[in-house]
């Protein structure tokens, strides 16, 4: 067994990075690619970070996933719908900038919040026993 050290520093930013590249993403959100490639890559970061030894990192990661991942579901579902709230909203432009507004609403602030927060968490280093290959 080898001992690892986990800064204090890696554990602050394994805790923001999912809120930022989510926040990020949402605000790309017309440019459509920004957020197809995060939804693909944030799958990869959220199971990468889901096993960290640190319950704090873990929340973190929760709610920012819950967050993202519950717009992602609600966005195929008004996208799949989109025909029908054209005629509500007034037409197709209209209804993206509702829609990509909503977005915001509900990923960015939250997302800002929760990465300031992990900035003033007491991170502290840890030791973890890893095997050696």
């Amino acid at each position: 067994m080898v001992t690892k050290i986990i800064t204090a520093k890696q554990q602050e930013r394994s805790a923001q990075s999912f809120a930022f590249f989510s926040c990020i993403a949402v605000l790309l959100l017309p440019a459509i690619i920004p957020m197809l490639l995060w939804i693909a890559a944030s799958i990869f970061a959220y199971c990468a970070v889901a096993c960290h030894p640190n319950k704090r990192v873990q929340t973190y990661l929760t709610k920012a996933g819950h967050r993202f991942y519950g717009l992602v579901g609600t966005l195929v579902v008004l996208l799949n719908f989109s025909p029908q709230m054209m005629k509500w909203t007034g037409g197709w432009w209209q209804l993206a900038i509702i829609i990509w507004v909503l977005s915001i609403l509900v990923v960015v602030p939250l997302g800002v919040r929760d990465i300031l927060r992990a900035k003033r968490e007491p991170w502290q280093d840890m030791a973890i026993e890893v095997e050696s290959v």
